[in-house]
């Protein structure tokens, strides 16, 4: 899948594990693998909807005020998940942000 990145910063962190805007993030080597395998299946698929298939992921699309948004989450043990929105049947993915406050967990 094509994916386009609306966010430089995030683009950086995801492709050479460091940012100065995502410190925090950069300096935990376990997410920064788990980011970069995300990463790697969201340029595998065909479509988004192949996403289901990693249960990991717990791919879904997001509802209320996120309506046209889609999820997935970086490592099962963690709340920071990936927001996208889909765009061009499923083909390609813009990279929204990554989110910390999903489930209502207020860091």
């Amino acid at each position: 899948m094509k994916i386009i990145f609306n966010d430089t910063d995030l683009e950086e962190l995801i492709k050479y594990g460091a940012n100065g805007k995502y410190k925090k993030l950069s300096r935990d080597k376990v997410f920064i693998k788990a980011l970069k395998n995300v990463y790697a299946i969201l340029k595998v698929v065909e479509r988004a909807d192949m996403l289901e298939v990693y249960g990991a992921l717990h791919y879904e699309k997001l509802k209320y005020e996120r309506s046209g948004l889609s999820s997935v989450r970086i490592k099962y043990n963690r709340v920071e998940r990936l927001i996208f929105r889909e765009i061009n049947d499923g083909v390609e993915i813009i990279v929204i942000e990554l989110d910390d406050t999903h489930y209502g967990n207020k860091k």
